[in-house]
């Protein structure tokens, strides 16, 4: 597997502005909602039914699920394989399995070309990342070599 020049094993990429964009979208939306609850008055919180105030609960619920999903994404090199967890999806392939990595210019994440002919799309590795995702690339394209 990895030659002595290769990286240390296990590493882990995760996507750097999603996270940041995400944790911050999710912060503010709780915050601002909490606040406007918080701000009406009283007779207004009370108009609520008891199905309406589940439905935004429920709603809120949604958001955060879709939150963490996306940013939960990583990709984990070991001395077996490679792990990538995309959402709530988590793929674990053997170095034999992958063929090549691709990222070409206007892709939004990198991409695993695979032996049986499909791919798999790594979200932990995106391309608004700029040079830390070509650095990944780069180092997974090591690690297969």
């Amino acid at each position: 597997m990895p030659a002595d020049s290769e990286p240390t094993l296990p590493q882990t990429w995760r996507p750097l502005g999603t996270r940041m964009a995400g944790i911050a979208a999710g912060a503010l939306l709780f915050f601002f909602c909490g606040a406007v609850w918080v701000l009406l008055s009283p007779e207004i919180r009370d108009g609520f039914s008891l199905y309406q105030r589940a439905t935004l609960l429920l709603m809120g619920l949604g958001i955060a699920v879709a939150i963490h999903a996306l940013v939960r994404a990583r990709a984990t090199a070991t001395e077996t394989g490679l792990t990538v967890v995309n959402g709530y999806k988590r793929r674990d392939f053997e170095w034999a399995q992958i063929v090549a990595v691709h990222m070409p210019p206007g892709a939004p994440w990198a991409k695993l070309d695979l032996a049986d002919g499909e791919t798999c799309s790594v979200m932990a590795i995106q391309a608004t990342d700029g040079a830390r995702a070509k650095a990944a690339v780069r180092t997974l394209r090591r690690l297969l070599s």
